[in-house]
């Protein structure tokens, strides 16, 4: 068997290259508009913080950038803790409040779909995290209409 002579890696390393960017960093023209909708459940997976963490990083590229919370995707915008609300009860488990609520801090705009927050997942408005606005849910596809010419949007569903 041959012998492997290169050296271990090391903490402190890196496995990457971090300095080279391919791409010009793009940055949004005056008034342009992003949408990021999300119909996924909370901590199903990954894809409801990194898109969170996409729409955080269009706001900073300049886009006036909302986020649509429906369907299962009312349970990101959730106030959650244990023992009391807002409380992390591991390691992680704010991430996705937190970083709503440096989104909406930054200037962004949540909105969660009341029928999804009552009739689906058993929540008032009062569950949700302040500054996240409720819409009729007539407004979800309504909020889609308004920015299809004109705004760059990622939709996300995962079931």
């Amino acid at each position: 068997m041959p012998t492997v002579e290169k050296e271990a890696h090391k903490k402190g390393d890196y496995f990457v290259d971090y300095e080279e960017k391919v791409f010009e960093d793009v940055k949004a023209d005056s008034g342009e508009r992003a949408l990021v909708t999300f119909h996924t459940v909370a901590f199903e997976g990954s894809i409801g913080f990194v898109n969170l963490l996409q729409a955080t990083r269009l706001l900073r590229k300049g886009f006036e950038t909302s986020v649509l919370l429906y369907g299962p995707g009312v349970t990101l915008g959730i106030q959650r803790g244990f023992p009391k609300i807002g409380d992390e009860a591991f390691p992680g488990h704010q991430n996705m409040n937190n970083q709503l609520v440096k989104f909406m801090e930054e200037g962004g705009k949540v909105y969660a779909c009341r029928f999804a927050l009552q009739a689906l997942y058993g929540h008032g408005e009062p569950s949700l995290i302040p500054g996240i606005r409720p819409i009729a849910p007539t407004d979800v596809l309504d909020l889609i209409l308004l920015h299809r010419k004109d705004a760059f949007m990622v939709h996300t569903w995962t079931v």
